[in-house]
This record gives structure tokens, C-alpha cells and sequence, in this order.
């Protein structure tokens, strides 16, 4: 159906892509990996025909119509649900305009003028029909219901809905134009969970062709028929999700190292026969035709090693006190919107706390809460009395960065004391280095600002971690780093992510915010869902139990009935 041939792509910066093959076929859903500027984004564009190769080409149909999905929501909030996906039909919109504005002159036109506006309003009648105008309102009301939306929302503003229903609206508008192939460029970007949760089970109703591109690593797993990564301008296929493509990629690192090993070995043994013998009056001319045979060899490369990615642990510090973070009788409210009422929390040293909860529900308001950034209505939220010492990284903290100033001078602005040296070995670990430190903030892209400000976090020991959406703009060799170093962190830590790989690899405890309480399970993510799970099964069974109670009620009063108009009618008879 669509299929990528030997693509090249080279920058006046460099060559991003230099042999790039792979292909979708009907029904499969292709998940591209690599690193941020692997140049996944850059074969959406030339898929798309928006940026054109060096070299290789696109084969496809001419008639396949390839929509994207991208991370960035295109939407009018001025304008109603209806309206808004009534834009991406171009040709129908501007010709029931032209209808509206016939329609309006109609009303004041003279006899003369009024059938020429006849003539004119039958011609564009026609064009709406040619363009099924006609229909296309039933069409959206037959997917506002498939998108989550109840009828009466069409009428409603853009504006009031959250980001994850934009993003909705987004994929409503794609879908509208009958895709062939989808593409979707990063799509679980500032989604919560529950609207990533539905995306997943969308997608997966489809049978339509897929290109996906994420960092989010469930995501892939539970879509994706078959992995692309991309490294070092060179594609590989792998079949299978996700996990799959990370079993087979180190079953055929391992493969070549031994063929790699054995192969050394026995160059090792022949080059040491030659040097023996080389000089050998009897032997010699062995030793010259293992030699020829050694030439002849076409040696095994060694695995290359894993992409470099930044490497970091976080800084020692002092021991804390047994409780670390005491919520009591939390109530706080937004405006006219009650997060907590009551709510009620203990950390502990150790624990390293995931916040879940839909998007609004408060989650980056416990974090400032916490930090005393913002005053509780009523109750307590206080930090533990013993040695508890705080670092906070917040979900906009890249954008807090000073663009006026390099890399370099962010990092020595904050720690002035220190030696160039140190400086450049702490950029180092963020994968800052030569002309990169120059640049200027401004410069940066948003993975590498969000490196520069965890970086700017390791300068000071804490033994309190508080992070809202750490792994936003990292791409995932950066999150397993950051994933690794959490899990070797001996401090405690509170976390804020929509990234559902990331909680199920740090987490010890989760705490979900439902209806203004903190709900706390005592265990990792997989042990949240199975509780979730048992919860959603009691709560099925108590539905159950409650209508065949109500059921055996109903039958119940209505034998009352009968026996009543019986003896009514026996006592009448009498």
C-alpha cells in the first residue's frame, strides 16, 4: 500500500536519513522509533510530500489519501464541535456559503435581479449535492457519538472542552476525510491517562493503515503490528509491539557478538599459525595460503554500542526523617472548582509516590501545594520536621529557562562557584557538548531544553524529588536513563506523568485523585490495575445484583398486583 525505498535525507547540518526502507501494508500499524532527530518526524513529512528526499522514493497508489493527526491541535475554539468539523470539508464549506450568501440576496432582490439569483443558487445546489454537502451533516452526527460526545455537545463551543476532547475533535476531523493511511505524530502529548486509554481502544476499532510516531512506550505496545527504528540514518523492521522488538533487537545484538567473538578467535588462532611458520622451511607455504584465505575473510563488525544518551544519577544527600510529606484534612478549590475536600496523605522515606487522575483534577496543584507555592484553603499540607530537603521540577520548567542566555552560562548563572571544567562535565552528562554548549536557550529544541533544566536540578543534593511531567520531550533512551536513576535514587519522591512505561518503572505507591479525595495503593502500577480491575468487577456485580433485585422486586409487586384484582374481582362476584 505504501512503502519508503532506499530514502536519503542530508541537511546543510548533516545526513539525518541514508537508507531508509520499510513498507504498510492494509491492516498493520507501524511504530517508528529512534532517538529525537533519528528523523521520524522527517519521513512523516516526506510520506506526507510536504519535504522531498535526497534520494529513494514513495511508492504508493496516486489515488491513496494519506491524513496526519499531528501533536499539535488545529482547532477554533470560537467555533462549535459541528462547525469545527465541518472545516475539513474545504470545497463543501465554500460552496454552502456561496449558497448562504444567494440565499440572503434572494430576500432583497429585485424581479429582474431575482432569476439570475435562481440560475446561480440551482448551479451551486448541485455542486453541494456533487459534494455530498447534503449528507455530511448526518456523518457528523453519526461520529460525535464514536469520538465520546453526547448530541447536544455539536452545538457546544470548542472552547469549553479540555485539551484531551480537542484532540478528539482533531482525530474526528482526520477520520472525516476517509483516510487510506493514518499518520499520527506523537498523538498521547498532553493527554491524561484516561483519554490515552481511550485513544488506544479508537485506534484499535480501526482497520485503517497506521504510522505512528511515540515516545509512549504502552502506547506502542498495545497498538503497533511492527516496530521501525531508526539509528544512524539506517531503518530496521522488526515484527511484533513494542516488548517484542525489544527482545528480538537483544537476541540479534547478543547473535552477532558471538559470531563477532567466535570470528576474532579465530583470526586470533590463524594470524598466530602464520607468525609462527611464516619463516618455516617446511611450513611456510601453509602459512602463506592461510594468509591469502585471511584476506579473503569478510569480518563481522561488532554490535555497535547503544546510542549515546545522557547518563546521570542524582546527587547523594543527607538522610531525611521517617515522614517526609502529612496532608490532613486537605480542602482546596480553583475558582469555583473543589479539587479536595478532605483529603488526607502520608509519605514516607522511600516512597516514591505516582499522582493519578484526569487532566484538571489536581495534580500539578498537590506538587505546589506541597512546595508551599500555593496556600491550602483549609487543613495541613507540610513537609516532614526532620532534614527534609526539596527539589522541584515543574511541568513548564523548560520554559522558565532564560532564552538571553547559552547553555553554558544557565548552568554557571546557577552554580558560579564552580570550574569550567565542572561545568562541561555536567553538560557532558546531558548530552551537551563542543559548539552545543554555545547555543543560546532559545536556540534549543524542547528536548534539549528539558535536558538543560534537569540538569540545572542535579545541582543541589535533595532528598525530596518533586517532578510534574519529567519526561515530557525526551525521547526514550532519555526516560529509561531518568527511569534508572529513580529506581537507584535513595531519597523519596513525588511524580506527576502521563506516561504509563515511566510510573509502571518507578513507582512504589500510587495515589489517584478521585472526587477530592487521595486514594492510596499500597504497590506499584501493575498492582494499581489489578485493584482497579477487582473494583470495576465489584462494581459490575453490585450493578447486576441491584437489577435483578430491582427485577425480582418489580415481579414481586406486579404478583401483588394480580392477587389484588384477583380477590377484587372474587369479592364482586359475590
Amino acid at each position: 500500500m505504501l512503502r519508503l525505498e532506499k530514502i536519503s535525507k542530508t541537511y546543510p547540518t548533516g545526513e539525518v536519513l541514508k537508507n531508509v526502507s520499510w513498507e504498510v501494508k492494509a491492516g498493520e500499524r507501524v511504530g517508528l522509533v529512534g532517538v529525537n532527530g533519528a528523523g521520524k518526524t522527517t519521513q512523516l513529512n516526506i510520506i506526507l510530500g510536504n519535504t522531498e528526499p535526497s534520494s529513494g522514493e514513495v511508492i504508493r497508489p496516486s489515488n491513496l489519501n494519506i491524513t496526519c493527526l499531528s501533536q499539535e491541535f488545529d482547532v477554533d475554539p470560537q467555533l462549535t464541535v459541528r462547525q469545527e468539523l465541518w472545516r475539513v470539508f474545504t470545497k463543501a464549506n465554500e460552496v454552502q456559503k456561496n449558497l448562504e450568501q444567494v440565499q440572503k440576496q434572494m430576500e432583497e432582490a429585485s424581479p429582474e435581479e431575482l432569476e439570475k439569483l435562481i440560475n446561480k443558487l440551482d448551479r451551486y445546489q448541485k455542486e453541494f449535492e456533487a459534494q455530498d454537502g447534503y449528507k455530511l451533516d448526518t456523518k457528523i452526527s453519526q461520529l460525535l457519538p464514536e469520538l465520546g460526545f453526547l448530541p447536544e455537545d455539536g452545538e457546544r463551543l470548542v472552547s469549553c472542552f479540555s485539551g484531551g476532547w480537542q484532540m478528539r475533535i482533531c482525530l474526528g476531523k482526520v477520520m472525516l476525510q476517509d483516510p487510506d493511511v493514518l499518520l499520527l505524530d506523537e498523538p498521547t502529548n498532553h493527554l491524561d491517562l484516561e483519554t490515552i486509554e481511550w485513544l488506544e481502544q479508537y485506534l484499535k476499532s480501526l482497520n485503517t493503515p497506521m504510522v505512528i510516531v511515540s515516545h509512549d512506550r504502552k502506547f506502542l505496545d498495545r497498538l503497533c503490528t511492527q516496530i521501525v527504528e531508526t539509528e544512524r540514518g539506517v531503518s530496521t523492521t522488526y515484527l511484533g509491539n513494542y516488548s517484542s522488538y525489544l527482545e528480538q533487537k537483544e537476541f540479534n545484538r547478543q547473535a552477532q557478538m558471538s559470531a563477532y567473538e567466535r570470528q576474532q578467535k579465530e583470526i586470533a588462532k590463524q594470524e598466530e599459525f602464520i607468525e609462527r611458520f611464516r619463516a618455516s622451511a617446511t611450513r611456510s607455504t601453509q602459512a602463506k595460503s592461510r594468509e591469502k584465505q585471511l584476506e579473503k575473510v569478510e569480518e563481522i563488525e561488532a554490535p555497535q554500542s547503544n546510542v549515546k544518551t545522557l547518563k546521570f544519577r542524582f546527587p547523594t544527600a543527607p538522610r531525611s526523617g521517617k515522614e517526609v510529606v502529612k496532608i490532613e484534612n486537605l480542602t482546596h478549590s480553583f475558582d469555583d472548582n473543589i479539587l479536595f475536600l478532605g483529603a488526607n496523605l502520608l509519605v514516607e522515606r522511600g516512597d516514591r509516590v505516582a499522582f493519578l487522575g484526569p487532566n484538571g483534577s489536581g495534580k500539578s496543584t498537590i506538587l505546589r501545594l506541597i512546595m508551599g507555592l500555593e496556600t491550602p484553603t483549609e487543613g495541613l499540607v507540610k513537609l516532614g520536621e526532620h532534614n527534609v530537603i526539596p527539589g522541584y521540577f515543574e511541568q513548564n520548567q523548560a520554559e522558565a529557562l532564560d532564552l538571553c542566555l547559552t547553555v553554558e552560562e544557565t548552568i554557571q548563572k546557577a552554580v558560579p562557584d564552580w570550574k569550567y571544567e565542572e561545568i562541561r562535565a555536567l553538560l557532558g552528562k546531558f548530552l551537551f557538548s563542543g559548539d552545543t554548549v554555545k547555543k543560546n536557550v532559545s536556540k534549543l529544541s524542547g528536548g534539549e531544553k528539558a535536558r538543560l533544566a534537569l540538569a540545572k536540578m542535579l545541582l543541589q543534593p535533595v532528598n525530596l524529588l518533586i517532578l510534574d511531567e519529567p519526561t515530557n520531550h525526551l525521547d526514550i533512551p532519555a526516560k529509561e536513563t531518568i527511569e534508572e536513576a529513580l529506581q537507584n535514587y535513595d531519597g523519596s519522591a513525588l511524580i506527576v506523568s502521563h506516561d504509563r512505561y515511566f510510573i509502571s518503572q518507578v513507582a512504589t505507591k500510587i495515589v489517584e485523585i478521585s472526587e477530592g479525595e487521595l486514594v492510596v495503593y499500597e504497590g506499584d502500577y501493575n498492582y494499581y490495575l489489578e485493584k482497579k480491575e477487582e473494583e470495576a468487577q465489584a462494581a459490575r456485580l453490585a450493578a447486576e445484583k441491584a437489577q435483578a433485585e430491582a427485577k425480582r422486586q418489580a415481579k414481586k409487586e406486579k404478583q401483588k398486583e394480580k392477587e389484588k384484582a384477583r380477590k377484587a374481582k372474587k369479592k364482586k362476584g359475590h
